[in-house]
C-alpha cells in the first residue's frame, strides 16, 4: 500500500494530501451514516496520533465540523514537530480552533458548522480524556496506522484502557478506527499487544491481512473498505499474493453458470458423491442435497449396501442412490471401484470422503478414485484421512483433473505428517506451501476459510459465523463445492474461481441462517436452504 500511494502521486499526479482528504470524507460518511444521516448537534471526539493516521483524523475533524458537529480533537503530540501533510492538517486545524473559539463564540455566528476544539497533550496529559468520551456519541481512533510494526509505549497502552477503548469496558458510543485499530500491526493477525476494539473499521483502497485474518480481524469490528482514489492498475499490478473473497466472485459465476432457454439437466452436469457408510449415512444424505441446491443438473450418490435404504428415505427425491460392494464393517471396499468406471467417466465431478469410515480397503478404494479421475475431484473428510500424510505425486496431482482438499486444521496436520501445531501457526504460510508443493486446491476450513491455490496465491474468506461449527456443515460444505465445480467443468468455468465462489456463497447461506435462527438453533440442513436466499440475492 506505501507502493501504491507513493505510485499514486508519482506516476498519476495526485497529491498525497489529496488522498489525506479523500480518506477523511470517506470516513466521514460511514459516520454520518451510522448517525442515521445527520452529524448536526452530535458530539465526537477524535484522537490523533503524531503521523499520517492522526494526519487522516485532523482532516476529519474538519469535514465534521463544517457539517455541524461538535468536534473534540486531541492530538498526542505537537502540530509544530509534525511533518508532512500530516502537519499541514494539525496546524489548519489548530488556527480553524482558535478562530472558531475566540470569535464564533463572542459573535454567535457560526453558520452551519458547529464546534470545534483541539488540544495537543503532552506526555504528561494523556489524562482527563474520559470525560469527553463519555458525552461522545462517536470516538474516533486515528492513533496508529499501518505503518506499526512494534508494541505501543506503555503511556499509549494505558490510554486505550483507561480511555475504554479496548475490549475490558462497555461503553455508549461507537468507537471507529481510521485503516485499522491502533496497535495492530497490518501484515499480522496477532496482536502486538494493547489494541483498540472498534466497532467499525474503516480501511482504505484493499484490505490489509489484519483487517481480515483472525484473531486480528476480532478488533476491527465491521470492516469497510473505501475506495480513496488510487489508480486500479497500481493495486492490479501489486505483488501480493493474499486476496480476499466477496460479493463479486459470486455474481461472476453466477453470470456464467445462468439459465437460459437452453438450460437442461446434462449441460448443467452431473455430480457424483461416493460417501456414507453404515453408521454416517446421514452424511452423504447432507452432501447430495447440498450439491442438489447449487444449480447443478444431476445427483448421485455412492454409497455401500447397507447404507443405502437409509440414505434414499433421506435424501431429496431428486437424487439418484447406487450402492456398491462393502467390508465387513459397513464402509465402501476396494472391489466397488470395478462397479463404478462408468460413473466416474460420465460424471463431470466427483466428491469423496464425507462418512466413508476409515479400514485399508477403503483406503485403497479412495487412492484408486483420485489416481483414476478424470473430472476436477473434491476430497473430504475420511477421504482426507485415508491419504494421509498425503503424497501428491502418487495421486497425479501435477498432470491430473484439480484436486480439491478440503481439511480441517486436525486433518490438515495429518496430511502434513505433523502432530506439531506451531507447523500452522502461520495458516496462510502453510497453505500456500501445501498448494504449491503439490499442486492442489487446498480449502482450510476454520475461522475464516483460506483458499491456497498452486500458483501461491491464498484467498481469504470473509463469510461464514461460529454456528458452522456443528456436525453435518462440513458434509454440507463438501456437497455445495461439489456441486460448484461440476457446474465449472460441465460450463468450462474456471476452478479456482469456482471454488472461491462457493465457499464464499456456502458461509454467505450459513450467516443468512445465523439470522433467521441464531447460531444456537441453526442446522446445516437450513444453511443448504439459505442457498436459495443467496441466489436470489445476486438474481440468478
Amino acid at each position: 500500500m506505501r507502493e501504491v500511494d507513493h505510485l499514486t502521486t508519482e506516476r498519476f499526479g495526485i497529491p498525497s494530501i489529496i488522498l489525506m482528504e479523500n480518506a477523511a470524507h470517506a470516513v466521514a460518511r460511514v459516520i454520518n451514516d451510522k448517525l442515521n444521516g445527520a452529524v448536526v448537534g452530535k458530539s465526537i471526539l477524535i484522537l490523533c496520533g503524531p503521523g499520517n493516521n492522526g494526519g487522516d483524523g485532523a482532516a476529519l475533524a474538519r469535514i465534521l465540523w463544517t457539517s455541524g458537529a461538535n468536534v473534540n480533537v486531541v492530538l498526542f503530540g505537537s502540530a509544530d514537530d509534525a511533518n508532512g501533510d500530516a502537519g499541514a492538517n494539525f496546524r489548519i486545524l489548530r488556527d480553524l480552533s482558535d478562530h472558531s473559539t475566540n470569535t464564533g463564540a463572542e459573535t454567535g455566528d457560526k453558520a452551519d458548522a458547529g464546534e470545534l476544539y483541539f488540544k495537543e497533550a503532552a506526555d504528561d496529559e494523556f489524562q482527563g480524556i474520559n470525560d469527553i468520551s463519555l458525552k461522545a456519541d462517536v470516538v474516533v481512533d486515528a492513533l496508529f496506522g499501518t505503518g506499526l510494526s512494534r508494541p505501543l509505549d506503555a503511556k499509549f497502552s494505558k490510554l486505550i484502557r483507561d480511555e475504554r477503548l479496548d475490549a475490558s469496558k462497555e461503553r455508549n458510543y461507537i468507537l471507529i478506527s481510521v485503516d485499522i485499530p491502533s496497535g495492530l500491526s497490518s501484515d499480522d493477525p496477532e496482536p502486538l499487544g494493547s489494541t483498540v476494539k472498534a466497532d467499525i473499521t474503516v480501511t482504505f483502497t484493499v484490505p490489509k491481512p489484519a483487517n481480515v485474518l483472525p484473531p486480528a480481524t476480532h478488533l476491527n469490528g465491521e470492516l469497510i473498505v473505501a475506495d480513496i482514489g488510487s489508480p486500479a492498475e497500481l493495486i492490479n499490478a501489486a505483488e501480493s499474493c493474499l486476496f480476499v473473497a466477496g460479493d463479486d466472485d459470486v455474481r461472476r459465476f453466477t453470470e456464467h453458470s445462468k439459465f437460459d432457454a437452453g438450460s437442461y439437466k446434462n449441460k448443467r452436469g452431473h455430480a457424483l458423491i461416493i460417501a456414507g457408510s453404515e453408521n454416517y449415512a446421514g452424511a452423504a444424505v447432507l452432501a447430495a442435497n447440498g450439491a442438489m441446491r447449487s444449480g447443478v443438473g444431476l445427483v448421485t450418490i455412492v454409497t455401500p449396501h447397507s447404507a443405502k435404504e437409509m440414505a434414499a428415505s433421506r435424501v431429496l427425491p431428486e437424487v439418484m442412490v447406487r450402492s456398491v460392494s462393502e467390508t465387513e464393517d459397513g464402509a465402501i471396499s476396494f472391489d466397488a471401484i470395478s462397479e463404478i468406471g462408468e460413473l466416474l467417466e460420465k460424471a463431470d465431478g466427483v466428491t469423496i470422503g464425507c462418512g466413508l469410515s476409515q479400514n485399508d480397503s477403503t483406503r485403497k478404494f479412495v487412492q484408486a478414485v483420485i489416481e483414476m479421475r478424470t473430472h476436477p475431484t473434491v476430497v473430504d473428510a475420511d477421504a482426507l484421512n485415508l491419504l494421509s500424510p498425503f503424497r501428491g505425486e502418487a495421486l497425479k496431482t501435477i498432470d491430473g483433473p484439480p484436486l480439491i482438499l478440503t481439511p480441517h486444521e486436525g486433518e490438515f496436520m495429518r496430511l502434513l505428517g505433523t502432530t506439531d501445531k506451531q507447523v500452522i501457526n502461520d495458516r496462510v504460510a502453510a497453505v500456500r506451501n501445501f498448494a504449491r508443493e503439490h499442486n492442489v486446491i487446498l480449502v482450510l476450513k476454520g475461522e475464516r476459510v483460506l483458499i491456497g491455490c498452486p500458483d501461491g496465491r491464498v484467498i481469504v474468506n470473509p463469510t461464514g459465523n461460529s454456528g458452522l461449527g456443528k456436525a453435518g456443515n462440513g458434509d454440507t460444505l463438501a456437497g455445495i463445492l461439489g456441486g460448484f465445480i461440476t457446474q465449472s467443468s460441465s460450463m468450462h468455468i474456471g476452478i479456482v474461481e469456482t471454488v472461491i465462489a462457493a465457499v464464499y456463497a456456502a458461509g454467505l447461506a450459513g450467516d443468512i441462517a445465523e439470522k433467521k435462527y441464531g447460531k444456537r438453533v441453526m442446522t446445516a440442513s437450513d444453511v443448504r436452504e439459505c442457498l436459495a436466499e443467496v441466489f436470489a440475492r445476486f438474481g440468478k
